[in-house]
């Protein structure tokens, strides 16, 4: 692709009337703020991101869909020089659904990050724009070195930890095989965090688990998964937070670790839920930001027996 209609793609803010989107307890609108969605991947490239046919993908469609109702605009790229343009502090919080080592052309072959990109985003978040990670964004600059066997994963970093993944909050470690996908229950730590209204524990909900580590101790824990009677090895351990919030600097950053199954992003809870994080995000939400780590998910630190990574 011309480096022309690169820009072209990253500068244009689409405005896509879809079916529609069963939504309830419509939130009020927001002041035309923006997000960027960004979309590269230069790890496994998952479906749901995927552009068949130059069309855009679910992630795109939805995230467009979402602002019509909620009265904010969206960007949607998977050009990783966005971040060294002035284009992109023009937007009022960003929603990376990505993996791997955005700096590196990686398997989708678009334009990758920039060293100077990368931090000009973990300034940008610090200086107050928001930042929102849907379920591979943990998968998304993994601490170095990251072996093809996964070992380092399974090691507590701490402060060493990717800058990108201490802004974010936690790293991905792997997900079940065999099932890969399957049901389990939420508790819902924060009923009254923007899209949660009325909804109360349990919440049962089929999706690609993602087992993590290294939580920042200063999360709002939103969702915690309930591992009691899940299979799989990466499961064996205390229940653990899939979806909180917190502040980087000035900046509002979100994380659902849902996302991978396509039938997820017409899902009501799931909607609702990301509805209410970007409007969070671009501050036109409110929300208490108590850290509940330890009280949300005491075993939060255990980390899984390790097992043949995922492919």
């Amino acid at each position: 692709m011309r480096a022309n209609s690169n820009r072209r793609e990253f500068l244009r803010a689409t405005a896509l009337a879809g079916a529609g989107l069963a939504l309830s307890n419509a939130l009020p609108a927001a002041s035309n703020k923006s997000v960027l969605v960004f979309t590269k991947s230069s790890g496994f490239e998952h479906d749901v991101v995927k552009r068949v046919g130059g069309k855009p993908s679910l992630v795109d469609d939805t995230v467009n869909e979402l602002g019509n109702r909620h009265g904010f605009s969206a960007g949607v790229t998977k050009d990783g020089r966005i971040f060294d343009t002035k284009e992109f502090h023009s937007y009022a919080a960003v929603v990376f659904f990505t993996t791997g080592d955005l700096t590196a052309l990686g398997k989708d072959g678009k334009p990758p990050m920039s060293a100077k990109g990368k931090q000009a985003l973990l300034d940008a978040v610090r200086g107050g724009m928001g930042f929102l990670g849907v379920h591979a964004a943990t998968d998304t600059f993994h601490t170095l070195p990251d072996p093809a066997d996964r070992s380092n994963r399974y090691v507590a970093h701490g402060d060493q930890e990717d800058p990108y993944l201490r802004m974010l909050g936690a790293e991905f470690i792997t997900h079940g095989l065999e099932p890969r996908l399957q049901d389990a229950n939420l508790t819902v730590n924060d009923a009254k965090f923007p899209g949660l209204e009325r909804v109360t524990s349990p919440v049962s909900f089929n999706e690609e688990w993602y087992s993590m580590k290294d939580f920042m101790p200063d999360l709002h824990v939103i969702l915690t998964l309930d591992t009691q009677g899940m299979k799989g090895e990466c499961y064996q351990r205390a229940p653990y937070p899939v979806t909180w919030a917190r502040m980087h600097g000035k900046g509002r950053v979100f994380y659902t670790a849902m996302g991978d199954r396509p039938e997820n992003w017409k899902n009501e809870f799931f909607l609702n839920l990301l509805a209410g994080g970007i409007r969070w995000s671009i501050g036109e939400a409110s929300a208490q930001l108590d850290a509940n780590l330890k009280q949300a998910a005491p075993g939060y630190a255990e980390i899984p027996p390790k097992f043949p990574a995922a492919k």
